[in-house]
């Protein structure tokens, strides 16, 4: 299969080049600069990633440039343009005219091939301190902007393209069009990694790799886990036994109805209560981090105790995507820890099963349409994220049987009226719509990327009727986002977050105050907790 390599030097938007070549049905992997594959005859070309360094450091990301230089097209970004230059005797100095945001191009060679179909200026995204002042001597200028002289250039015999801007992000306004003549054009790669031939090569892959083996699947309801168990449940039908454990910790009346949509999609599932074994593990525990961890340990007992039950599996199937790979490769090596994710750690050495993870060469966005290509409903397929720990983390303080029940009634209420309010935002961010240009109307759900009511563990003074109250907040959240990674506050209507708030507090007993949270991420996090 045809692919291109991108080398990550630890640019914050490594992943958004990664999926503006996938755009172009073109399947391509990201490594860190130090991990530079074999370069086999089916890697029709290398992409050189920005970074938070400066050449100059003297700890700055380096690499071995006769691997590449000469064998294959290279496309050098920012950090990777100025590294070039900097490898092959230009002069890379720090700029006394920074240039971050937007900027003017100019181009000044207009018959080369990366800027084909490209007008002569347009708004291209600069994020660099240092500048190349000067550049190889084999190489030839072809575009500036007012500030940096050497914005891009090239070096003809090595077939190289560098450009000191960033066209992968959507502040370049024909920055896609760069890396498509780079891909098509330059590195003359086909248009023929698709969502179908994904399903198909990864079927028979299944297929021809467990043949007869049972395999153990823990489903959470969410799309990832739900889009790998139907490819492998194409691959190996019954075989692939899945299991549905209700930790108590899901939205109102989500095991019920999530289960029976298993079913309907011919799922072998057993589904699991354990709600109250999840609250026992938790009570007294307040601190977010210990939480996690309670969650993480009692959803492996009660997984491994309901996986035993099924006979000579050998596999464990899991919901891995593409990001999670790229962020357990760190270039800066273990990043510190934030949050313990909920997952099924430890379960495969314990058991001594092997791993399939069918998804680890997607992003979220190609799950979703992979999920849709596999005849996957909307509903389970356009789902928000939701945390592993569920609302465990969203019950800040010890979580109750009483907090809990307040909070499922708070968060269905605001989900529900999110889902049949109409708005007319520029584009969906949540990963799934089919009307996303601007003007068209679709449901606040479908305009966000996720959404979710917290309980917070203070009451406040309030008044209903003629009697004084002393009850709990409700805060709500909603942002955008594209990966979940950095994020931002949804503007939602005010009229939508009044009748929001008169909904829950006329309804959910417990509850005399609401409030909108307008974090950013960062300095702030999705989740709370």
């Amino acid at each position: 299969m045809e692919k291109i390599i991108i080398l990550d030097f630890g640019s914050q938007v490594t992943q958004v080049i990664g999926r503006r070549v996938r755009e172009l049905n073109v399947y391509c992997e990201i490594y860190p600069f130090n991990k530079i594959p074999e370069i086999t005859p089916e890697i029709k070309g290398v992409i050189l990633s920005g970074s938070p360094y400066s050449v100059r450091d003297k700890n700055a990301p380096q690499i071995d440039l006769k691997k590449l230089v000469g064998n294959i097209p290279v496309l050098a970004i920012c950090y990777g343009a100025q590294y070039i230059a900097h490898t092959f005797g230009g002069s890379v100095e720090s700029s006394q005219t920074r240039e971050y945001g937007r900027a003017e191009l100019t181009i000044i060679e207009n018959n080369e091939r990366i800027f084909e179909g490209i007008p002569k200026t347009s708004e291209v995204w600069m994020s660099h301190g240092d500048s190349i002042t000067q550049l190889p001597t084999n190489a030839k200028l072809i575009a500036s902007t007012p500030n940096v002289i050497n914005a891009a250039y090239k070096i003809e015999e090595d077939n190289i393209y560098a450009l000191q801007f960033h066209p992968e992000v959507f502040h370049s306004a024909y920055g896609g069009e760069m890396i498509k003549n780079f891909v098509h054009l330059i590195c003359n790669c086909s248009a023929d990694w698709t969502t179908e031939s994904f399903i198909e090569s990864t079927v028979k892959s299944i297929k021809n790799e467990l043949k007869d083996d049972k395999v153990i699947l823990g489903l959470s309801g969410g799309v990832d886990s739900t889009v790998a168990a139907v490819l492998i449940n194409k691959a190996i039908g019954n075989n692939l036994h899945c299991i549905f454990v209700d930790n108590g910790l899901l939205r109102k009346d989500e095991f019920t109805s999530v289960i029976e949509q298993y079913k309907n999609m011919g799922l072998n599932v057993i589904g699991v209560d354990a709600s109250k074994k999840f609250l026992t593990a938790l009570k007294g525990v307040t601190d977010p981090e210990e939480k996690r961890k309670a969650i993480g340990k009692t959803f492996i007992e009660v997984f491994e105790e309901q996986a035993k039950k099924i006979t000579n599996a050998k596999w464990l199937a899991q919901g891995t995507i593409y990001p999670d790979v790229i962020e357990s490769n760190s270039v800066k090596g273990p990043s510190a820890t934030i949050k313990s994710h909920h997952n099924v750690g430890g379960l495969p050495e314990k058991m001594n099963l092997k791993i399939i993870e069918p998804l680890r060469s997607l992003f979220k966005d190609e799950v979703r349409k992979t999920g849709i290509a596999l005849g996957i409903r909307k509903e389970l397929i356009a789902r928000h994220p939701f945390p592993g720990p569920g609302l465990g983390i969203r019950v800040l303080g010890e979580v109750t049987e009483e907090k809990l029940n307040i909070l499922k009634e708070a968060d269905a209420i605001y989900i529900n009226l999110m889902k049949g309010w109409e708005t007319t935002l520029p584009a969906a961010s949540n990963g799934f719509s089919d009307k996303t240009q601007k003007g068209d109307k679709i449901s606040l759900y479908d305009a966000i990327w996720q959404a979710g009511a917290i309980i917070l563990p203070v009451k406040s003074v309030g008044v209903m009727g003629d009697e004084r109250t002393y009850e709990y907040t409700i805060a709500l959240r909603a942002v955008t986002s594209n990966d979940g990674m950095t994020a931002d506050w949804v503007q939602l209507p005010y009229d939508f977050l009044a009748k929001v708030s008169n909904e829950i507090i006329n309804k959910v007993k417990g509850v005399n105050r609401v409030c909108y949270d307008i974090s950013s991420k960062p300095p702030a996090t999705i989740e709370w907790e």
